[in-house]
């Protein structure tokens, strides 16, 4: 055979009216047929040279086959975007079909001796694949996603490369990568572009990057397998496409262009070259070498295979060099038989098909599934099978105490899914078995750990059942806004006592920022311990998360609400836990004047005043010890952090004792952090090497020792989980420091507090939520004081669970410590904690340009300031900062994914008592930094400018100071009048406890009608007031519910409020609960019934006119101090000009 090719007629399929390019091909190892893959996702046989087309089938997808891989039984592929990898027999039936979850990135050669193939996805993940069956024989994460993946000559392992440009090589026995001193090399700049390998030599070509852009690399980099040391590259100007190996020359190489120009180079001897171009009018786009070398084929974009073959002219070499097993043509069918259609010919006649064997339909029992009931008989829950005793043949076990209640009642049907709403509260049965939040698998993702998402009725996210998900007393937070991803640290915070007061503290100052985290914890946790399971928001927070990360160009930290398989939510939040940190300490610095929280820790120094008050909690106040390792020499320097990043070994030798990977002697090698770095010593005056560690004593160690996990491979989660029913974490540890690199004799004792952990789903989606040990449920004695916040979820679990990592899907993200014997030490006595009444008596205006008749409100005097059981009446407007965001279907129907962000606009606050009842004491504007969307001028009053320091006419002021004053309302014990009120609150983001509030729309509601009444309506039917008529005016609308209020003191007085409501109803309906148009004005309101007359005595009044006649006397105003008409025209009391005495006989 010569050793020189010649190019021989291509191979072309003329019936394809569009060409579809080449994108990969195959040589059948025992049969003579070239196997090839379209750009349309279809794989096509090609028989002989000559190139009769065979069997012609899709591998699922509609983009191009990715890869082929022809073996002695089947023909193994996948295309770029189908969601499995197949097999398939030489006649094209398929083999199987194996759907991992994720797209296949990328797959091996089979390699002789092995039945199995490595595959990869791009969740990433590394697999192993039985070639026969399809089934999964191993399975591991991947590094990164790996675009190639080639098993070595010697079948020892098999060689990977990723986008990034970094080769491994992995045992394929545990799919692990191989620990010699260089198990990764980076062999491209952007990424890999071919692989082949021989016995112990492996050649790569890939990008590298030009001007910032990827470039061909114009180099095939070979290697040494047996230590990956590089070796001299082989050059080819054209710019390398393909890599391929001879397979009967194990060091040959191949190497083509996209332009056609083919390279044969011995690696042995470089200088040794045969050079090829092919006659081809675009470009290559697929290469294949036949197991003889015989051919070489070689796939363009317009969809013609190109051939080199080393046999002789006009000589007829078979693909393989010989004939190998025959080719498998379909059977020829038989005819049917000539039928003679009439009137008179019987259908029977048409027959029917005959079967000589078992139909695809006929499924076997194999196939068929032994149970079609749902749900599949439940697994023995993991407690009960660590608690069983066995006892002959019979197995038996005490049931475990959260495993005990209605554990034999199991669901009939497939739950719906849908959210829990009150509105149809009636129409659901509480009593439904729940499922037990402790699952029976490791690698299931427990109930109460699962991400929980409120689901939008009509009736807005106030209608959603958020009792259904909390039956404690601690509240959880909700999940609409953006940036909640903070929920759990914010828990964390708020049940770590010290720093709970702190915060308290902080929001009874006079703190100069506008936009002050301090200050938002501090109000988040007044709202948490007022609502006493009561579901709260902490919009206000996040929306000062936002904030500040834009100001501190911090972007990483924004939660756009767009979830992702990318977004690391673990590695997010600790990265906010430092940010937090490290503004709280800022913000809570009042320096020189900061209040001492541990005055007997150390000796006192009169000269240096305390640190800022979060640092005397967290802060870890050290000396990192230098020392240059060539002369010894030594230095110190002062080292203050708040946290504490974990550092995990690097690797486990086997002969380390356990106590080194314990979570005690890990966490203590991270408080001392011993590193070592090079630089020129200024003693010694040499480059050399620097050894770096932190000294500490013990008894300087902080009270609360805050702890980013730092989990970010599988490495390190590896220490976290369980082994031998024994718990990585445990509930107490003890820590020593080490002064001048000798281990401090005394210890203290941390207790552990609080943890948040990512939870990781099966999609590789993720969320976050805290465990928490609840100091009030510890007061309360209450056995297992452990509790899960799961945003607006909360649930009560056992202390092993908590501290419990059964599986990958729970990672560590961050954990709380407080030091057990200055935990009664701490002194708060010298922190503020009560708020400055005189701000509600104060001018808080910063608007530069208020009109002076714009002003409708009278601040307090110091003798006005509320006590327990004022009055006062409240209404607030909003304005838009982002749009609803809601998805509609295909039948019409829409689901709100995410509902309207309303933020505080304007706020007004009456007095509801004494000499100036019905004045407004409060009426400010609120400024907002951010971007509004939509001022709803007609719902708002609001219009652009009002809001701007520049531009308002009105009194504005900083949000967080009327949310003081309204927080000062609350604690001094006012009580609320309003309409609606608790969706103000919502917004306004502030718990009112309910027995603060009086809501008209509560007061005037009868349950069995089901339907509320809008402030208009009653203000129109009862109070006779046209309100609301352009624009709402949020004085107005607090006036009106105040004037409501006494109306309902004055019939409930007369014992006639029941009977009057009913009439209210009865008469609204006529009307829609709409008011009518105004006198003069053009209406289509129904006209009411004629013949009803004045009311005859001894019978109940009906009409808007006659709602009160009954119940004042003539001249008598429930109000007694607000200059307002009579409420309804009294009779002999035409005051409003009305032509008749009852309004209906207007």
């Amino acid at each position: 055979m010569s050793a020189t090719y010649r190019q021989i007629p291509p191979l072309t399929y003329q019936r394809d009216v569009l060409p579809q390019p080449i994108t990969a091909l195959s040589f059948d190892p025992v049969s003579d047929i070239l196997w090839s893959g379209t750009n349309s996702g279809h794989v096509c046989a090609n028989y002989t040279p000559q190139g009769l087309r065979g069997v012609h089938y899709p591998v699922g997808g509609q983009y191009a086959v990715k890869k082929i891989v022809a073996t002695d039984v089947n023909v193994v592929a996948c295309s770029v975007t189908s969601d499995g990898i197949g097999a398939w027999g030489k006649g094209g039936v398929n083999s199987w079909y194996f759907k991992p979850g994720d797209q296949i990135s990328t797959f091996s050669n089979k390699p002789p001796n092995s039945s199995a193939i490595a595959a990869a996805t791009v969740t990433p993940e590394l697999l192993l694949l039985n070639t026969q069956t399809g089934a999964v024989l191993r399975r591991t994460s991947a590094p990164s996603i790996l675009t190639h993946l080639h098993y070595t000559a010697s079948q020892s392992y098999f060689v990977s490369g990723d986008a990034d440009g970094w080769i491994r090589l992995h045992d394929p026995r545990d799919l692990s990568s191989r620990s010699h001193a260089s198990g990764a090399v980076k062999a491209h700049v952007s990424g890999i572009q071919g692989l082949e390998t021989s016995s112990t030599l492996l050649y790569t070509i890939g990008l590298g990057e030009r001007q910032g852009r990827p470039y061909p690399d114009s180099l095939v980099k070979m290697y040494d397998l047996r230590n990956m040391k590089p070796l001299p590259p082989i050059p080819f100007s054209a710019g390398p496409a393909f890599i391929t190996r001879f397979p009967n020359r194990p060091t040959t190489l191949a190497i083509t262009s996209s332009q056609g120009l083919i390279q044969i180079v011995d690696t042995t001897n470089p200088s040794t070259n045969e050079f090829y171009q092919l006659n081809t009018p675009s470009y290559v786009t697929s290469v294949a070498i036949s197991p003889t070398a015989g051919y070489m084929a070689f796939g363009d974009s317009d969809g013609a295979i190109h051939l080199l073959s080393a046999a002789e002219e006009e000589a007829m070499l078979p693909f393989n060099g010989f004939d190998g097993k025959p080719i498998d043509w379909p059977d020829t069918v038989e005819p049917l038989p000539e039928i003679e259609w009439s009137d008179k010919t019987p259908l029977n006649s048409v027959g029917m098909p005959y079967y000589n064997h078992l139909l695809l339909s006929s499924w076997s029992k194999d196939l068929v599934p032994a149970s079609l009931y749902f749900p599949p008989p439940v697994k023995v829950p993991q407690q009960v099978l660590n608690s069983i005793k066995v006892n002959d043949t019979i197995a038996y076990a005490t049931l475990p105490k959260e495993l005990r209640g209605r554990r034999n009642v199991v669901a009939s049907a497939p739950k719906k899914t849908g959210g829990r709403f009150r509105s149809g509260k009636a129409r659901h049965n509480d009593s439904e078995p729940v499922t037990p939040t402790y699952e029976y698998a490791p690698d299931t993702i427990p109930k109460c750990y699962r991400k929980v998402e409120i689901e939008y009725s009509k009736f807005g996210v106030e209608d959603f059942d958020f009792g259904f998900y909390n039956r404690t007393a601690f509240s959880g937070l909700e999940t609409h806004i953006l940036n909640s991803y903070t929920n759990p640290i914010v828990q964390v915070m708020h049940y770590t006592i010290p720093i709970r007061r702190l915060a308290k503290s902080h929001i009874t100052t006079d703190c100069p920022h506008e936009h002050c985290l301090l200050c938002e914890l501090g109000f988040v946790a007044r709202m948490l311990e007022d609502a006493q399971g009561t579901n709260c928001q902490a919009s206000n927070f996040c929306k000062t998360v936002g904030v500040l990360a834009q100001m501190h160009n911090a972007i990483e930290l924004i939660d756009y609400g767009r979830e992702s398989v990318d977004l690391n939510y673990a590695h997010m939040i600790q990265m906010f836990h430092r940010f937090l940190v490290d503004r709280l300490s800022t913000e809570g610095n009042s320096f020189p004047h900061n209040p001492t929280l541990l005055p007997d820790a150390g000796p006192a120094d009169l000269h240096s005043p305390a640190p800022a008050p979060i640092t005397q909690l967290l802060g870890i106040d050290a000396k990192n010890i230098i020392i240059c390792s060539s002369c010894r020499a030594l230095r110190e320097k002062e080292n203050m952090t708040h946290l504490i990043d974990m550092i995990y070994p690097v690797r486990k030798p086997t002969n380390d004792p356990a106590h080194e990977t314990d979570f005690v002697s890990i966490l203590r090698n991270s408080l001392l952090r011993r590193t070592t770095h090079k630089a020129t010593c200024q003693t010694c005056k040499q480059f050399a090497t620097f050894e770096t560690r932190r000294s500490i004593c013990t008894r300087d160690l902080p009270p609360v020792l805050a702890i980013n996990a730092a989990v970010h491979n599988e490495e390190a989660h590896k220490f976290w989980r369980d082994q031998r029913r024994q718990t990585f974490l445990k509930p107490r540890v003890e820590l020593r420091g080490q002064i001048e690199g000798m281990d401090d004799p005394e210890t203290v004792v941390y207790e552990l507090r609080a943890m948040v952990v990512q939870v990781v789903s099966k999609d590789a989606k993720s969320h976050l939520v805290a465990l928490v040990k609840v100091p009030e449920a510890e007061e309360s004695q209450d056995p297992e004081p452990w509790f899960i916040f799961n945003d607006f979820l909360v649930q009560n679990m056992t202390e092993e669970e908590a501290l419990s990592f059964p599986s990958t899907w729970k990672v560590p993200a961050v954990l709380y410590l407080e030091r057990v014997d200055l935990r009664q030490r701490l002194d708060f006595t010298k922190l503020p904690d009560k708020m400055d009444p005189t701000i509600l008596c104060r001018d808080t205006n910063i608007a530069v340009n208020r009109d002076i008749r714009a002003i409708k409100h009278e601040s307090l005097r110091y003798e006005e300031l509320p006590r327990p059981g004022t009055l006062i009446a409240i209404d607030a407007e909003f304005v838009s900062m982002q749009q609803e965001e809601t998805e509609y279907r295909s039948d019409g129907t829409k689901k709100v994914i995410r509902p309207a962000r309303l933020s505080l606009a304007r706020v007004s606050v009456l007095r509801g008592d004494g000499p100036k009842e019905g004045v407004p004491f409060i009426d400010d504007h609120i400024h907002t930094s951010e971007i509004i969307v939509d001022y709803l001028t007609e719902f708002s009053g609001i219009k652009f400018g009002d809001l701007d320091p520049n531009m308002s006419r009105y009194t504005l002021t900083p949000l967080k100071v009327v949310y003081k004053k309204l927080r000062l309302l609350v604690d001094s014990g006012c009580i609320f009048i309003g309409h609606g009120l608790s969706k103000d609150f919502r917004i306004i983001n502030i718990f009112v406890p309910p027995e603060q509030v009086i809501d008209t729309v509560d007061l005037y509601y009868l349950e069995n009608r089901q339907r509320r009444l809008s402030l208009r309506f009653l203000t129109w039917f009862v109070l006779k007031e046209n309100i609301q008529t352009d624009t709402h005016d949020s004085i107005e609308d607090a006036l009106s519910a105040l004037k409501l209020y006494k109306v309902h003191l004055q019939l409930e007085e007369e014992g006639t409020f029941d009977k009057k409501l009913d009439e209210l109803y009865r008469e609204g309906r006529q009307y829609n609960f709409k008011p009518p148009a105004p006198a003069g004005a053009q209406t289509n309101s129904p006209v009411p019934p004629s013949g009803a007359g004045s009311p005859v005595p001894g019978q109940i009044a009906m009409g808007r006119g006659a709602f009160l006649q009954q119940a004042f006397a003539p001249g008598q105003y429930p109000l007694n101090a607000v200059a307002t008409p009579p409420f309804f025209p009294i009779q002999g009391h035409n005051r409003h000009g009305y032509g008749h005495q009852n309004w209906r006989n207007r």
